[in-house]
This record gives structure tokens, sequence and C-alpha cells, in this order.
């Protein structure tokens, strides 16, 4: 038995459950299975990937088999406060990305950065060891668009990231195309720690620019990127997500009338 087996149940939020840990304790658990051989997945849903696991059972079960599932979107926050179970944070890719990058310079853990725009991995490497003195970088890649479209392209891919023997892997190709190589890729390093971290990697590297502080905090951050980023945001935000949030506060807001 791991000590994830021990966590505490799951929140159920848009059909999805989510783990009700901090990003404190997301680290430590993961440093501990890591000091006990044992690798994990970690999975951060926001409102888009909720809508799309909602939509498609497959991609549910996908999310679901993740050795941890935290909530990276404020408004599955303010859903599950509303249900009466709430969450006890917001917890980001980007902000696992530092964290987890800060306690492997710590412990040595070699890291392996895949996916993002050309160019991304490369910089956040060299941005995260300027960051995290001694931090080991033991692979940074962006592959060609596609690249997971054939089979031969897929292998190549796995097979560079396999022979790096990271134990922590950042991968930036969004959802579900990252949460799917991943799968693949803990066959082969049973021992190793996944993150699907989606914008993660470009904001490491200063390539796209995050919401400030105080924008994330109050679940404006969707807001500051969809400012910076129009053309590629406008739709999935206004059109598909937002839509969907409100459904999901609205059921939430129900809810809690119903137990007054």
């Amino acid at each position: 038995m791991t000590l994830l087996a021990t966590a505490p149940r799951r929140i159920r939020v848009g059909g999805l459950g989510l783990d009700p840990v901090r990003e404190h304790d997301v680290v430590e658990r993961v440093a501990a299975e890591l000091a006990a051989g044992r690798g994990g997945r970690i999975v951060t849903p926001n409102v888009d990937i909720c809508r799309l696991a909602a939509a498609d059972p497959a991609l549910g079960r996908l999310v679901a088999s993740a050795d941890l599932v935290v909530a990276d979107g404020m408004p599955l926050v303010w859903a599950a406060r509303l249900l009466g179970t709430p969450l006890p944070e917001r917890v980001t890719g980007a902000d696992l990305l530092r964290a987890l990058s800060a306690r492997a310079a710590r412990h040595g853990w070699p890291v392996y950065l895949l996916g993002g725009p050309y160019g991304a991995p490369e910089r956040a490497a060299r941005e995260l060891v300027r960051a995290f003195p001694g931090l080991r970088i033991c692979g940074a890649h962006a592959p060609a668009h596609g690249f997971d479209s054939c089979r031969e392209g897929r292998a190549a891919v796995l097979r560079r990231v396999v022979t790096a023997r990271p134990r922590l892997v950042f991968v930036g190709l969004g959802f579900p195309r990252q949460d799917l190589l991943i799968a693949e890729l803990r066959r082969d390093l049973p021992g190793a720690w996944f993150l699907g971290c989606g914008a993660a990697l470009a904001f490491a590297a200063g390539m796209v620019p995050r919401a400030p502080w105080w924008m994330r905090r109050a679940g404006l951050e969707w807001a500051f990127r969809l400012a910076t980023e129009p053309g590629r945001l406008a739709r999935r935000y206004l059109v598909d997500d937002l839509p969907f949030a409100a459904r999901l506060l609205a059921r939430g807001l129900a809810a809690r009338l119903v137990r007054r």
C-alpha cells in the first residue's frame, strides 16, 4: 500500500473527483513516493479539462486514474465550496512545476521538460536552473507539431524520454495529449512522477506572461490569458468554458439553497 492509498476521499465536482490537498501536500507526497521508489501521475483539471472529461467518458477515466487530481481552476474551488465539500486551495500546474523543481534541486532528482512552443523547454530549463541552483535537467524537448499523429513519431519521443531516466517529468502538450502520452510513459518509467502542466513550460520560459498574483487569487487568470492570447483562447474560454462554468456554479448554488 502506498501513501496515496491513505489519502482523503476525493471530492466530486463537475463529474470529476478532486483530491482535497494543498500544493505543499502534493510536493510532500511526491517526495515520499519517490523516496520509496514509486512513481505516479498528477492531473490538474481546470474548467476546460472538466468540460472535456464530462463529455467523453474515456477522458473522464483517464483523469480519474491519476494518482493525484488537483483543482487548477478557481471555478472548481468555488463550486466545491457551494456544494458544501470545500477544497483547501487551488493547486495549479504552473505553481507545482516550480515547487517540485525546488524540491528536485534539493534531492538531486533529474527532471525532464517535454512540450510547449519551440524553444520553450530549453529556455524554461535555463530559468529553472537559475532559480533553483543544483537542479538537474536531464532533457528538454519540444516535439514537432503532430509528432503523436504517427506511431514512429510518438515512439521516438517516448524513447527519448525513457533513455534520459528522469525522476520527474513535466509535460506541457495540453489535455488530453499530454495525459495520454504520460499514461504510456508510466509503463516504461514506473518509478518517475509525471505532471501534465499545459502552458506552464511557456510561463517558466518567460515566453507567455502569467497573470499577476492578485488576479490569480481572485480567479481572474483566465481573463488575463484571454487578453494576452485572444486569437487562441477566445472560443475556448467564452464559447465553450464560460457556459460550462456558469452551469457548474449554478448547480452548486442550487444544492446550497436546498441544504438551507
